[in-house]
């Protein structure tokens, strides 16, 4: 992507490769790079494929689903709902980490930087990996999906007992890519302000999703930061 220029995670690279020469991904990166003529597009060129670079495809254990990356200068970090050290915590994030607290008792995090679930094989996938500053969904319907969901889908496919939590309406229409003969769903309400009061604080997917992961054997994300 001339000025743009992510770089992603060689096994990645290697099992999402058909999906780099569709036609929908030429379209976007030639709208990402007329974008990035006119106006400031986060995350930083070399974060967009952060949630990839952090968690090898063989590494993935569990995936979050995120929809858009955070649009203040600064926030996004290519990682759903974290954001960059020294950046306040956005309420859906302070929201998760009430959560946290509630269900395994864990401190609530001074940083709201999720790298280290990342780096324990936690996929923490936004749905769309752009966005214009100060601009929410400005990259919507542009080609992101289309790659996203593929990503879920190669997951789906290719892998076997993973975690997928889903929180929120629009997280939760992507169920139909999983497979649940294969896989497990935990899910709750969207932990922003709006929606936070209405399932998702006191959901304990936090604990749900280590559960499963012993349960096969594996080891459990330590979810404090």
């Amino acid at each position: 992507m001339d000025g743009i220029n992510p770089k992603i995670e060689e096994s990645w690279k290697k099992i999402l490769e058909k999906e780099f020469k569709q036609d929908y991904f030429s379209s976007l990166k030639s709208f990402l790079i007329e974008e990035k003529k006119r106006f400031n597009i986060f995350p930083p060129g070399n974060q967009i494929f952060s949630a990839f670079n952090h968690t090898p495809f063989n590494k993935v254990k569990a995936v979050i689903i995120g929809q858009d990356p955070y649009h203040g200068l600064g926030q996004a970090n290519g990682l759903c709902f974290s954001v960059s050290d020294g950046i306040k915590k956005p309420p859906s994030l302070q929201n998760i980490f009430k959560e946290l607290n509630s269900d395994l008792n864990i401190k609530i995090p001074e940083h709201g930087n999720l790298e280290k679930w990342a780096q324990q094989g936690v996929l923490m996938l936004n749905a769309t990996l752009t966005v214009r500053e100060n601009l929410a969904g400005s990259h919507q319907n542009k080609g992101w999906e289309n790659f996203t969901d593929a990503v879920i889908k190669v997951i789906s496919n290719n892998k076997k007992g993973i975690v997928f939590i889903l929180w929120g309406n629009f997280a939760q229409a992507k169920t139909n890519l999983i497979d649940q003969t294969k896989h497990f769903i935990v899910k709750a309400a969207h932990p922003s302000p709006f929606s936070a009061y209405k399932g998702f604080l006191g959901c304990k997917n936090f604990s749900q999703t280590n559960e499963l992961l012993i349960k096969q054997g594996l080891e459990p994300i330590d979810w404090s930061l």
